[in-house]
C-alpha cells in the first residue's frame, strides 16, 4: 500500500468536487456555441478519462476505449455526478493501493509509445485533469460563477 491516492490525487480531484457546489443542475445543461458538449457532458468525459486511468492501474496499459463502471448518471445532475465520481475515486484508489512505494517507481504500465510507471502515470493523468480544469474555467466564465480564490489560484 502506499499513498499516492491521498497525498496527490485526492488533492487534485478537490477541485471537481468544489466546481459541484459551484455549480447547478440549470448549469450543467449550458452549452458553448459550436461543437463544444455540455457543461454536464464535459464533466462526464473527465470521469471517462479518470476510468481510463484507473483501468490503466490495473490492466497495465492504457486504453482509450475503455470506460468505467458504473456508467455516468442519467440524467446528469451535479448529485449524481458527486457519486459517480466517488464511484470513480474508490476505484481509482483500490487500483493504486495494491502498489508498494517501490512498485510505483516500476516502469510496467504501457501508453502504447511508452511505458510509464505508476508514478508517471499519475503525473500525466494529474496534467490531463488541469486541461480539463481550463476547459472548465472557460463554462464558469460563460456562465458567469465564481469558483472563488482557490480555483483562481489552482487553474487560473
Amino acid at each position: 500500500m502506499n499513498s499516492l491516492f491521498e497525498e496527490e490525487i485526492r488533492g487534485h480531484h478537490s477541485m471537481r468536487d468544489h466546481l459541484l457546489s459551484v455549480v447547478s443542475d440549470a448549469d450543467l445543461g449550458y452549452k458553448l456555441p459550436g461543437y463544444n458538449p455540455t457543461l454536464g457532458e464535459l464533466l462526464v468525459e473527465l470521469g471517462d478519462l479518470q476510468g481510463v486511468y484507473t483501468h490503466s492501474f490495473e490492466a497495465f496499459t492504457l486504453d482509450w476505449a475503455h470506460r468505467q463502471l458504473p456508467p455516468p448518471p442519467a440524467p446528469i445532475t451535479t448529485a449524481g455526478l458527486r457519486a459517480w465520481f466517488q464511484a470513480q475515486d474508490d476505484a481509482m484508489k483500490a487500483a493504486l493501493d495494491r502498489f508498494t512505494e517501490e512498485e510505483l517507481h516500476i516502469d510496467r504500465i504501457d501508453r502504447g509509445g511508452f511505458v510509464a510507471s505508476p508514478f508517471v502515470q499519475h503525473q500525466v493523468y494529474r496534467e490531463a485533469v488541469y486541461i480539463f480544469y481550463g476547459k472548465l474555467s472557460v463554462y464558469l466564465k460563460a456562465l458567469e460563477r465564481d469558483a472563488g480564490e482557490q480555483w483562481a489560484a489552482w487553474v487560473g
